[in-house]
């Protein structure tokens, strides 16, 4: 069996432990840092704020979609309207216009 004594000098040993204890006390701090009150809401923070970001970015890329599918449907390539979509949405937009003025003069009179 292989001798398992320590054959190291006391110098050697003491240094190892120097070297022990900074390494330990630089892990100690560390865990500190993370564990503390202020690092932890700043953690929680900075998450927050990086989801509300991602799903407004999300939203506005969904909304522009949705904007210029719309856009489509009535401009065409060159920029100029598509008279037989915009004068029926026109004519039910004041229709619906009309309609509601006339229920509020009703209400009211």
């Amino acid at each position: 069996m292989a001798d398992t004594a320590d054959t190291r000098t006391p110098a050697e040993i003491e240094a190892d432990i120097r070297r022990r204890r900074e390494v330990l006390a630089e892990t100690l701090d560390e865990i500190g840092v993370r564990v503390h009150p202020k690092t932890i809401v700043g953690d929680a923070k900075a998450k927050v704020v990086s989801n509300i970001d991602n799903t407004l970015g999300r939203a506005y890329v969904q909304v522009n979609r949705v904007v210029s599918d719309v856009r489509a449907q009535f401009v065409d390539e060159e920029g100029a309207p598509r008279l037989e979509r915009v004068v029926p949405v026109a004519l039910v937009a004041v229709g619906l216009v009309g309609l509601l003025a006339l229920g509020a003069r009703r209400r009211r009179g």
